[in-house]
C-alpha cells in the first residue's frame, strides 16, 4: 500500500534531517559530521530548490515512479540474478567479460535498486515512503550481496563495474535508506566496497585510477566513509584527488593547452572530461565546510579549465563529437526499455549542470559568469531543449531550471574565436552564426578509439573529421542517427582509401596511432593555419592536409594524395545529414540538381554548389565533384554491439572528389562557407581575386587573402612560399591590420626544431612582443625571426606582434 506523504514527512523518513546545506557553511560539529555529510549527499543526489508539483518536475517525479514500479513488479531473486533480465552469474569466469557481459549486469541490477530508492525518497512519485517498496529495496540489497558483491567474491569481467559502477549505485542506496537498514547489513555491505575498492586503489596515479576514473574512485572512497563514519577513509578520497588538478604533459589529464585526455590517448573532454568534472563538482560540495573539505590550491586549475577546456567544446547546448571518444556509438542501446536516443545535445546537457554545481565551489566573479554562460546554452538549444531532457537527472534539471529563472543573470552569446589544442590534435572555430571542429591523430594522439564492443567503425573519425554547426540551424547534423547510418569511409573533411577495414579495426582502447609527428597549426585567437600529415589506418594512403579558418569560409587544401591499396580514395568534401526526408534544394553553378533519391553525377568543371539550409562549397579553378544523394538504413547495433537493432533511415547529401584508384600525388582544394546563401557562394566563387593558394604541394601548403591581411603556410618541409622563408618545418599564420601593425603566430607541429629562422618579406619598423622562445628579431625592408629550442613548446603558438613599416 501506498502511503501519503507530506513534503516534510518525505524529508523526514528519507534524511533523517530536513537541513540541506550549501556551499560554504561553517565547519560541522564533530558529533553531527557524518550524519550531515549523509543528508548534504541525499541533497545533491535527489536535488533541491524545486517544485516537485511543477513541470518539468511533476512528470519527472510521476515517470520515475512508473519506471519503479515496474522494476519492483519484475524484481525476482533468484540464484544468480535479482531480475530475469539481468544475469550476473558468469558461466565462465575465465573469459574476460566486458560491461556489456555478466558483471555490467550486476552493475546495472544496483543501478536499478538506486531508482527504486529515489522513487521512494522524492516526493510526487507514488511511491513516497511506501514500506513495501522500502522492504523490496533492503531485500534487493540483501541478495546482491549475498549473492553477488560480498568480500568473499573474487571479481569477474569488466574492472569498472566492481569498483565503481556498482559501488557507487550501492553507497548511494546505502545514504537513502540508512535509516531502514540495520548495523549488520551496513557493515556487510562496506566490507564488500572495502574488498573490492581497498585503499590501494589510489595508491598509484596510474592505469585505470588516473583522470575521470580516479574522481570516481575517491567518490566511492568518500561515501564509503561517510557512510561507516570512518574519518580515514574521508580523507583518503579528499587526499586521493590532489593529482587529478595539476597540468600533465602526457597521458591522462587536463594540459596547459585545455586539452583533456583518458586512455591515455584520447580526447575526451565530452564524454569522461564529463564524468570528471561532475564528481569533482559532488565532491566539492560534499565536503565543503566539513573537516574534510578540499583546500588543494591546484583545485583553481579544474576552475580554469571550465572556460578553457570545456566551454570551447559546448556549442548551444550540445558537446562536440569529436571529443566524445566511443561514447558517439552509444545512441540506442537495446536494454533501454524507453528508446530514449544518445546524442551530443543529450551529452552536453550533464556538462552544463556540472558547471553550475562546480561553480558554487568557485569565486563569486567565476560562479556568475559561469551561470551567464549555461544560460546562454540553455536558451539556444533549441534543437533538445535541456529542461525537456528525458535523461537529464533531476538534481541536473533543478540546478539548470534555477539557471533559466534567475532574471538577475544576462545570458553569455557564443564567443567568435579560434582555439587549438596541440595536446589532443583537436580545434574549434567560432564565428558569428556557426562554429566547426576539427579532429586529428598523430603518434601520440590514437585514430579512434573502440573497446568493450563499442565505436566499431569510428576508424577515420582523427582523419581530418570536420564538423561544422549552424546557431539554428544543422543543429541536429550529428544527432539526428547520423553514426549508424552515415557511410563510415565518407566523413566530413576526411581523405580515406575505400580498403575495407574489421569491425574494431587497429584494436580497443585507442592502440592505434598513426606514425607522424606534422599535426597541429598556429593561431592568433581569431584565425588559424591547421595542418595534418596523414597515414591512414591499416592503409598506405598518405596525404597532406590544411585547413585555413578564416572570417566566414573555411579554406581546404590537400596533396601528395599517394595509395597502393588497389582501392578508390576519396576526399569527402561533406557528408550532410538530411533527415528523414532529406528534401534539402542542391544547386551547383546555379543549376538545381534533382530532388531524387538515389542520384549521383560527377560535377564536371564545378566552380560552386549550395545546399539549401546548410551552406555552400566553392571549388578554385573548378573541380571534378562526385555529388550523390542517398537513403541508407543503418542499426545502432551494426557500430555498438549493446545497440538497438532496429533499423533507421536518414537521407545524406554527399560531395567528394574522386583521386581514383591508386594515386599518385592527387590533390584538391575547396571552400566551405557555413550558413551561407546561394548568392553568396556565387559571389564568393567569381572572385577570383579573393584568395591566392600560394602552394598545395607535398611540401607546402599555403594561402593568402589580401582583403582579410591573411596568410597561411604549412612548411612540411623548409623552403619558400610568397613572402616567407622558413628553414625547418614548422606552420606559419600573420595577420595584418588595419592599424598598421600585424601578429606573426608560429608553431612547431612536431615538436623536433631546436632553432627556426623565419623571413618574411615585408616591411617591418619595431617589434613590439615577443615569446620567450624567440632568440633575436631583425627588422627593416624584411623581418627575420629566429627562434630557439621550441621542443618544449608542446606545439603551441608563439605570437611575434609588430609595427609595419
Amino acid at each position: 500500500m501506498t502511503t501519503p506523504w507530506s513534503r516534510r514527512g518525505f524529508l523526514a523518513i528519507c534524511s533523517g534531517t530536513a537541513v540541506a546545506l550549501g556551499i560554504g557553511t561553517p565547519a560541522f560539529a564533530a558529533s553531527d559530521e557524518f550524519a550531515t555529510l549523509r543528508a548534504r549527499w541525499r541533497t545533491l543526489i535527489l536535488g533541491e530548490g524545486f517544485d516537485p508539483a511543477a513541470e518539468p518536475f511533476a512528470s519527472r517525479l510521476s515517470g520515475l515512479g512508473t519506471t519503479a514500479g515496474r522494476y519492483r513488479a519484475t524484481m525476482a531473486p533468484a540464484a544468480g540474478s535479482l531480475w530475469p533480465d539481468l544475469v550476473y552469474a558468469d558461466p565462465d569466469p575465465d573469459t574476460d567479460q566486458e560491461s556489456f557481459g555478466y558483471s555490467g549486469n550486476m552493475n546495472t541490477s544496483y543501478t536499478r535498486l538506486s531508482t527504486l530508492a529515489q522513487a521512494y525518497c522524492q516526493p510526487g512519485t507514488g511511491l513516497t515512503g511506501d514500506t513495501g517498496l522500502r522492504d523490496a529495496i533492503v531485500a534487493g540489497l540483501d541478495h546482491l550481496h549475498d549473492d553477488v558483491y560480498n568480500a568473499s567474491r573474487t571479481p569477474y569481467g569488466n574492472w569498472y563495474n566492481w569498483q565503481i559502477g556498482a559501488p557507487q549505485a550501492l553507497l548511494d542506496v546505502c545514504v537513502l535508506m540508512y535509516d531502514a537498514l540495520s548495523a549488520t547489513q551496513l557493515a556487510g555491505h562496506l566490507a564488500a566496497v572495502d574488498h573490492f575498492v581497498p585503499d590501494s586503489a589510489v595508491a598509484s596515479y596510474s592505469g585505470t585510477s588516473t583522470g575521470a576514473n580516479r574522481v570516481d574512485l575517491c567518490r566511492v572512497l568518500a561515501l564509503r566513509g561517510v557512510v561507516g563514519a570512518s574519518a580515514a577513509k574521508v580523507a583518503l578520497a579528499r587526499d586521493a584527488l590532489s593529482p587529478v588538478f595539476p597540468y600533465v604533459t602526457s597521458g591522462d589529464g587536463l594540459y596547459a593547452d585545455g586539452s583533456f585526455i583518458q586512455h591515455t590517448s584520447v580526447p575526451y573532454t565530452g564524454s569522461y572530461g564529463s564524468v570528471l568534472l561532475g564528481g569533482l563538482g559532488l565532491l566539492f560540495a560534499l565536503l565543503a565546510g566539513s573537516g574534510w573539505a578540499v583546500t588543494d590550491p591546484n583545485r583553481q586549475i579544474v576552475f580554469d579549465a571550465v572556460e578553457h577546456s570545456w566551454a570551447p567544446f559546448l556549442y548551444n547546448g550540445l558537446v562536440m563529437d569529436g571529443v566524445a571518444g566511443r561514447a558517439i556509438s552509444r545512441g540506442l542501446t537495446a536494454s533501454d526499455p524507453q528508446h530514449i536516443q544518445q546524442d551530443d545535445h543529450l551529452r552536453g546537457h550533464p556538462v552544463l549542470a556540472s558547471i553550475v554545481l562546480l561553480g558554487q565551489g568557485a569565486s563569486d566573479a567565476e560562479n556568475a559568469r559561469w551561470r551567464a554562460l549555461v544560460k546562454g546554452w540553455v536558451q539556444r538549444d533549441h534543437y533538445s531543449p535541456p529542461l525537456a531532457d528525458p535523461v537529464l537527472s533531476l538534481p541536473h534539471l533543478a540546478r539548470l531550471k534555477a539557471v533559466q529563472d534567475d532574471t538577475s543573470l544576462t545570458a553569455v552569446a557564443e564567443p567568435a574565436g579560434h582555439r587549438l589544442f596541440p595536446s589532443m590534435a583537436r580545434a574549434t572555430h567560432r564565428r558569428p552564426g556557426w562554429a566547426a571542429s576539427l579532429s586529428m591523430a598523430d603518434k601520440r594522439i590514437t585514430y579512434y578509439e573502440t573497446g568493450n564492443g563499442e565505436n566499431l567503425r569510428g576508424w577515420h573519425t582523427g582523419a581530418g573529421m570536420l564538423y561544422w554547426w549552424g546557431d539554428t540551424f544543422a543543429n541536429g547534423q550529428y544527432s539526428d542517427a547520423f553514426w549508424p547510418t552515415v557511410d563510415p569511409y565518407r566523413l566530413p573533411g576526411t581523405t580515406t582509401s575505400r580498403k575495407a577495414l574489421a569491425d574494431a579495426a587497429g584494436g580497443d582502447w585507442g592502440a592505434a596511432k598513426p606514425d607522424v609527428n606534422w599535426v597541429g597549426g598556429a593561431t592568433d585567437g581569431e584565425r588559424a593555419a591547421v595542418g595534418q600529415y596523414l597515414k591512414g589506418l591499416q592503409s598506405t594512403l598518405v596525404a597532406k592536409k590544411s585547413w585555413f579558418f578564416l572570417d566566414d569560409t573555411v579554406v581546404c587544401l590537400g596533396a601528395g594524395i599517394t595509395c597502393t591499396d588497389g582501392t578508390a580514395v576519396e576526399t569527402t568534401v561533406d557528408n550532410r545529414n538530411l533527415g528523414p526526408t532529406g528534401g534539402a534544394p542542391f544547386t551547383v553553378d546555379g543549376t538545381l540538381e534533382p530532388a531524387a533519391y538515389p542520384w549521383s553525377a560527377t560535377l564536371t568543371g564545378a566552380k560552386w554548389a549550395h545546399l539549401g539550409g546548410h551552406g555552400g562549397y566553392v571549388f578554385p579553378g573548378g573541380a571534378a565533384v562526385r555529388a550523390l544523394r542517398e537513403s541508407r538504413d543503418g542499426s545502432w547495433s551494426t557500430i555498438n554491439k549493446g545497440g538497438a537493432t532496429t533499423v533507421v533511415n536518414r537521407r545524406y547529401l554527399t560531395l567528394c572528389v574522386d583521386h581514383g584508384t591508386d594515386p599518385v600525388n592527387a590533390s584538391y582544394a575547396y571552400l566551405l562557407l557555413p550558413g551561407a546563401s546561394a548568392a553568396r557562394t556565387r559571389a564568393r566563387a567569381a572572385d577570383a581575386q579573393w584568395l591566392t593558394v600560394l602552394a598545395n604541394s607535398d611540401s607546402q601548403q599555403g594561402i593568402s587573402v589580401r582583403s582579410l591581411g591573411f596568410t597561411g603556410v604549412n612548411f612540411w618541409f623548409g623552403g619558400t612560399v610568397g613572402t616567407l622563408t622558413a628553414s625547418d618545418p614548422c606552420c606559419v599564420m600573420i595577420s595584418e591590420h588595419g592599424d598598421g601593425t600585424a601578429v606573426i603566430a608560429v608553431s612547431d607541429p612536431m615538436r623536433m626544431r631546436t632553432g627556426l629562422t623565419l623571413t618574411w618579406r615585408r616591411a617591418v619598423a619595431a617589434v613590439t612582443s615577443t615569446p620567450a622562445a624567440l632568440a633575436s628579431a631583425a627588422t627593416g625592408s624584411a623581418l627575420t625571426l629566429t627562434f630557439g629550442d621550441l621542443t618544449g613548446t608542446a606545439g603551441a603558438t608563439q605570437r611575434v606582434a609588430v609595427r609595419l613599416g
